[in-house]
Order: structure tokens, then sequence, then C-alpha cells
């Protein structure tokens, strides 16, 4: 707090938060809220009041009853008054005294695992603070008065024309700005989508991969949406089967990296896929989760590329940056833009616009390119490491999904995913088993497994990680 701020408040008065209730009229209200303020201790001895002319303007009511009111607490000894000093709280005007309270302890914060190999979650001190604190300086520098009004549903159009230049160079991705809806991540996506039931923008039954994320599952489950599992083999999700799947309106996809099992979806199944859509007159849900990191072959474009009118492209920052960001997008098809933008409502409620500018600079001066480059890099350098170390301790594990994204699958003897996945509790180790993906009408055709992140531990802790696994996989 510097002098010059100091002197100006003291010449003009605290601000006060009064409430004028209670029996008699305006100054007797006032009079007492003010006697209240300082029996309380919210008014400190020798607190300076406000005149009455900058009171009598905040509370609402005429100055001769801020200073009736000021006039009765002086004779009654709660304030003093001196010309050129103005009106204050006097010194010997103690507050009520409180008894003494015994300290509440705050509960224990639960310990985390030891050995951090969950999927899904990126290395969190890699996170670009240097380069993100710029964006965001630069950002707020830049924006126009109205970005610090409410906001536009579809997202900042800085944004939306940031990714449009994005996703079509790293994606293939064909859309313009006006078809990009921004969003706090996937989750959020489905739940514009699909949120309202019957009422919603897309409705059910919603074909999905035989393996996926049960939080997903069970998202859609709330908002009345039946799940068709549809089985996986080599060649990615069997969308052949879609043609006797009659209610089947839509389908939700992995094509680029099918989660968690791996494997892009196979050339001809995502035409056949795209053409399903345009016979039926529907559409299908693309969830691109780690469509920017491949290592050991050219990059899959996005399902999008093929029909922009028959394919939902979802993205979002939460693998690439953190999920500590909440900016995800949706690109849509332009039937479905106006029902989208009328569930998510008239004002932007969800991503921070601030965050949506200083993501669309991050974009723009090439940061985020530099910060996938670097994370593809050493997430690379991990996955090997992993590979290498089960090559050596474990050379019976098969490790497959290994091509692209966060994580690995290690094919288990069958029936020891769940003692394994048991031991790894024992030791410390967080993962999954295979089996806690599977959708539950679906058939356990991808065997037993675990899935292992190798992102989300530090830099520093992984080797650990990677040796305490081997420790605990079944003998060959």
């Amino acid at each position: 707090m510097t002098e010059s701020w100091v002197n100006s408040a003291e010449r003009i008065g605290a601000d006060l938060h009064l409430e004028l209730s209670g029996p008699g009229g305006r100054r007797a209200a006032l009079t007492r809220a003010l006697r209240e303020a300082v029996r309380g201790g919210r008014l400190a001895a020798g607190t300076r009041l406000p005149p009455y002319r900058s009171l009598a303007a905040d509370l609402g009511v005429a100055r001769n009853t801020v200073a009736d009111a000021y006039a009765e607490l002086v004779a009654e000894g709660w304030l003093t008054a001196r010309q050129g000093s103005g009106t204050r709280v006097a010194e010997r005007a103690e507050p009520l005294r409180r008894a003494a309270r015994t300290p509440v302890k705050a509960p224990a914060r639960a310990r985390g695992p030891r050995h951090d190999l969950r999927q899904g979650t990126p290395d969190a001190s890699a996170f670009p603070r240097a380069a993100w604190a710029a964006s965001y300086r630069r950002a707020l520098q830049a924006a126009p008065n109205e970005a610090f009004g409410p906001g536009d549903p579809a997202g900042r159009r800085e944004l939306r024309e940031a990714l449009t230049d994005y996703l079509a160079r790293a994606r293939g991705v064909r859309t313009e700005p006006d078809r990009i809806v921004v969003c706090s991540g996937f989750a959020h996506a489905l739940r514009l989508l699909f949120g309202q039931g019957a009422g919603g923008v897309l409705r059910g039954p919603l074909g999905v991969e035989a393996y996926g994320l049960d939080f997903h599952r069970g998202l859609l489950a709330t908002a009345g949406v039946r799940t068709v599992p549809l089985p996986l083999d080599e060649h990615g999700a069997r969308v052949d089967l879609l043609e006797r799947e009659r209610a089947v309106r839509a389908v939700l996809l992995t094509p680029a990296h099918q989660f968690p099992t791996g494997g892009p979806l196979h050339p001809e199944r995502r035409s056949a896929v795209v053409d399903w859509a345009r016979a039926r007159g529907t559409v299908v849900l693309e969830d691109d989760y780690d469509g920017e990191f491949r290592y050991d072959r050219k990059p899959v474009g996005a399902l999008q590329g093929l029909d922009p009118e028959r394919v939902i492209h979802i993205g979002s920052v939460s693998k690439s940056l953190s999920p500590a960001l909440r900016l995800g997008w949706m690109v849509l098809p332009e039937r479905y833009v106006g029902p989208v933008l009328a569930a998510k409502g008239e004002r932007e409620a969800w991503a921070s616009v601030l965050d949506q500018l200083a993501l669309a600079d991050f974009v723009v001066s090439g940061s985020y390119d530099r910060q996938v480059r670097r994370m593809r890099q050493r997430y690379r350098r991990r996955r090997d490491r992993l590979v290498t170390a089960l090559a050596a301790h474990a050379p019976h594990i098969e490790v497959t999904g290994i091509a692209a994204g966060l994580h690995a699958v290690l094919r288990l003897p069958p029936g020891s995913e769940r003692s394994t996945v048991k031991a790894a509790a024992w030791q410390g180790i967080a993962l999954d088993g295979l089996a806690a993906f599977r959708h539950p009408a679906a058939a356990a055709t991808a065997g037993d497994g675990l899935v292992v992140g190798y992102a989300a531990a530090a830099e520093h802790a992984y080797g650990a990680a990677v040796e305490a696994l081997c420790g605990v996989l079944p003998p060959g």
C-alpha cells in the first residue's frame, strides 16, 4: 500500500457497508448501524468516517440525516468531531470482546500416491508459467474495454480466429470462427449437447466405443442418454455394426487414438462412419483428446476434415497445457451452432474471458506450438524409458497403444489384472486396470491389462515410478 493511497483514503474517509433496517426512521436506523459497527469492532478507534455528503449519497439519504446521526453519536461518546479533522471513531470506544474460541483444526489433507502413473493427466510441473504470464499480460494490455463486460457465449472472437488457423494447420480441421463455440472442456461439451435430455441439441441412443471413460458414460446416463457399445478390434471401433443399431442417433469416437486401448480408427472405417452419418442424417462426435501427441507415425488428421457437416470436433488444452485452465472448443456443423449457443445461454458463464484472450495470444505468438513440441519430446522419452524398462525386467509383458498419447496399455496374463492393480495400490502406485474402462454392456474383448500414464509424474520422480511398476507385474 503506497503512502499516496493512504493519504487519499484518509482525506475522503473509509467506505462503509451499513444495513439501515429495524424500527424507527432513517436517522434512527443509521445511528443504530454506526453504533453497532463501532461496538462490534468493524470501525476501529481513530477511523475517519466519510463526510456527510459522501455517506448520504452512498446510502440514498438526506445530508441532514447523516449530520444528525453523527451529532447524536458524538454526544454519546462513540464519535469525535473536530474542525479540520472530520468525524472519527472515539479512542475510548472499545469493541465488544468476544469469548476465546478453540481453534478448529483443518482436516488432514489426504496424501497423494507415492508413484503417479495415472492416465489422462499431463506433467503439472511442466506448465509454461513464464510464457503463459507473458501472454496474459499482452492480452490484458490489448483487450478492449468491452472484453470486461458480459462474455459472448460463443467465446471471444480472438480465440475462435486463432483456433481456426491452428486446427486447420495442426489437425486438418476445416472450419471458420463462427462455427466454433468455446466451452470449458469435453465434459462441458457433452452437457451442452445432451444436457436437456429429450429437448437437448442431440438425442440418444448414442453409439460409443466399448472401452472409454466411465465418467463420460455416467454424465450421459444422468442426462437420460442410453449408450450402445461398439466392439473394438485391431482396426478400432466396429462402426460397421451401426447398421444393425437402427435406434442409434449419433456416435461418439476417439478416432485419432482410441481411448484407452490405443491405435487409430482404420481409414476405411473413418470413411464408413461418415457415410453412415450422411445416410442417417445424423452426426459423429469426435473426441480429439490428445491429437497433438504423435511419436512413431505420421499424425492422423481430424475426422472432421472428411465432412465438416457430419462431424462435431471437440478438443481442449487439458492434455497439452493443463486441465486447470478449463478451456475447450467445439467445431460444429452449421445447423448445430444456434442450438448449442441457445443451450449455453445469453452470457459466457463457464470459460474465463481473460483466459480465452491469453490462450489466443499463446497460440498466435507460437508459444503453444513450442510447448507442444517440448512436451512431445519429453513424453516420447518417458514412453521409451517405460518400454526399455519393461523389456529388461518383464519381457513377457506386451506394451500396446504407444504410437501416440500420454499412456500405454500393458497386456497381462489372463486373470491377473485385479491382483496386479491391488499389488500396485499396496506399493503406492496409482494406475488403472483396463477393466475399469469397459462399458457395462460390453464383452471383455480387450483382455486383462493395465493403463499406465507416463505423463503425470514429475520428471525427477518418473524413474522411481517405473521401477516400482516393474516390481509389481506378474511373473512370466
